[in-house]
């Protein structure tokens, strides 16, 4: 079995039922914890960007006609009866706040035991996905488990979109399926266990053709070259004033986090971070008199007073180049009602102070001599975490917090042989025809600010690939937009909303037929803190004659995301 990101998915979890015929598998950018490491949840808070985008996705793409090319007239009957049995997948989501039996469903960490087929796991250094091949390299038995971890972003290796450099994916899915199905001794399990690109610093941009870094091989994972290197908030970094730091951040903080999956375009990594920095705590090394390298997941253990039963908090390691400018490397979250697992839901004691920790995302990455090494700390990330109705944040003890960083000394590589990789191969393509690529398209990604009133909107154009016609006939027309709106001192303000406007015509059949879609959520104050206010609606025409149009309005109440 062979997929990216849910055909990855699906083989992972066929993997874990273990049936006799499967005998490889090859799974890129894809999960194994379908709670904390999906669309829908990030440190137990409720991922607002993608819980939203994707489920108004999906009822988009649900939302499609059967193709009369291949079902004849029985089309229409077929497309009535699948648009009646629509239900907008966030309800489930949303009524699911906690890690329940619901999520660990195919979630194969629940028993890597489970799956005996050798996995090949391939993920990329600019994807959300990417610590589930550091979760089965260190949990699968190595003489069944190879991991790849390159700059790639939610994209095979081998399609040469940024972030690069592309590899001969193909080849090495090739030599693995020989190995395991042809018992060819090709020398595919003779690879370091572990794989794994190395960025070096680079200035801040929202998209770069190819990173600069070298890959390394790792034989074991954990692995005993990499030291848990312990830089305290009150030692190694430092913030501007000394004793207790406060963080309320504005609730616009995350407008500068970037794209959530981004898949090679323009716009998706995070810009310049300085904006992000100065509506955050920050603690910083002095400059670097060496070359510091990490490559696996950093560790931040706080020491937190909180005024409110519930909050968030969001870390961010940041490259501090000389001129000030601020890279993000990786980033993590915590829902504070999830630091005793994800599973339940602790309140905190209004005034209280506890230990509470949270790992960053996996990266591999090179701070340079002269770079500064930054942890900011914020209360606020929309529009990735929905926020708390209280906006009070929380207070920092920085004698007893620190973060632990995974230090990788390069001089472990001398005398090993170098990590490479045959030229990109690709098949011909298909022969699809895109819109015409001159037209000036809108914005990817858009924030406005409306000073007076202190409301942030960023606009997308998720781009999942337009307007385009294939080789059989079949035109297919695409329009997508996002927004999510929050006011800077109002939490209940967060507003998340899609429109999806898509076409399918053959000429050939006379059969021209269009779906629209809106979806929004939004919160409202409650006994318990805020209840979520879902509504979608779809509207389905054949030949510009409505023939179905429904809208569902629900109010999940909110008892822990």
């Amino acid at each position: 079995m062979f997929g990216i990101s849910w055909g990855g998915f699906n083989a992972l979890q066929i993997a874990a039922l273990a049936p006799q015929a499967l005998r490889a598998v090859v799974t890129v950018c894809s999960t194994d914890d379908r709670y904390d490491n999906d669309v829908h949840y990030l440190g137990g808070s409720v991922l607002a960007v993608d819980m939203h985008a994707w489920s108004a996705t999906m009822l988009a793409f649900a939302s499609r006609p059967p193709d009369p090319a291949f079902v004849g007239e029985r089309w229409l009957p077929l497309w009535r009866e699948r648009l009646e049995h629509l239900d907008p997948l966030v309800h489930t989501w949303l009524a699911h706040q906690r890690r329940d039996a619901y999520w660990r469903h195919g979630s194969v960490c629940e028993d890597y035991d489970a799956i005996t087929a050798p996995v090949l796991a391939v993920g990329g250094w600019a994807d959300p996905y990417r610590d589930t091949v550091l979760r089965l390299v260190e949990h699968l038995p190595p003489e069944r488990v190879r991991g790849l971890l390159g700059p790639w972003s939610h994209q095979y290796p081998d399609r040469g979109l940024p972030p690069g450099p592309a590899i001969g994916f193909l080849q090495e899915t090739l030599r693995w399926w020989d190995h395991w199905l042809r018992d060819a001794d090709n020398g595919a399990m003779d690879e370091p266990l572990l794989r794994a690109w190395i960025n070096e610093s680079a200035p801040p941009a929202t998209t770069y053709p190819e990173r600069e870094g070298r890959w390394v091989g790792v034989d074991a994972w954990p692995s005993e070259d990499v030291e848990r290197a312990m830089y305290r908030l009150d030692g190694t970094m430092r913030h501007g004033e000394p004793g207790p730091v406060e963080v309320v951040s504005p609730q616009q903080t995350g407008v500068d986090a970037g794209r959530f999956f981004p898949f090679g375009n323009d716009a998706d990594l995070p810009p310049d971070q300085r904006e992000e920095d100065g509506r955050s705590a920050c603690f910083d090394t002095a400059a670097l008199g060496h070359r510091v390298e990490i490559l696996g997941r950093a560790v931040v253990r706080l020491r937190l007073t909180s005024p409110a039963p519930r909050g968030q908090v969001i870390a961010r390691l940041c490259d501090v180049a000389p001129d000030g400018s601020s890279t993000l490397v990786t980033r993590g979250a915590l829902n504070l009602l999830s630091r005793d697992g994800r599973e339940r839901t602790s309140e905190w004691t209004p005034g209280a102070t506890e230990d509470v920790s949270l790992e960053l995302w996996g990266v591999g990455h090179a701070f340079p001599v002269g770079h500064r090494i930054r942890l900011a700390l914020s209360s606020a990330y929309w529009p990735w975490v929905w926020p708390h109705p209280d906006p009070r944040g929380f207070t920092v003890d920085p004698a007893a917090s620190a973060v632990e960083l995974p230090v990788r000394d390069p001089a472990v590589d001398r005398g090993r042989p170098p990590v490479s990789f045959e030229p990109p191969e690709q098949a011909p393509p298909l022969g699809v025809v895109f819109a015409d690529p001159t037209e000036q398209p809108r914005p990817e990604r858009l924030v406005r600010r409306d000073v007076a009133r202190g409301m942030w909107t960023l606009e997308v154009d998720p781009r999942y690939g337009g307007s385009r016609t294939y080789p059989d006939g079949l035109v297919f027309r695409e329009d997508a937009l996002e927004r999510y709106t929050i006011q800077e001192r109002d939490p209940l303000s967060a507003r998340t909303e899609s429109r999806w406007t898509s076409g399918l015509a053959r000429e050939a059949l006379g059969w021209d037929v269009e779906i629209r879609t809106r979806s929004e959520i939004r919160t409202k104050a409650a006994p318990e803190g805020a209840d979520f206010l879902t509504e979608n609606q779809v509207t389905a025409l054949s030949s510009g004659e409505v023939i179905f149009e429904r809208t569902w309005r629900q109010r999940i109440p909110r008892d822990h995301g």
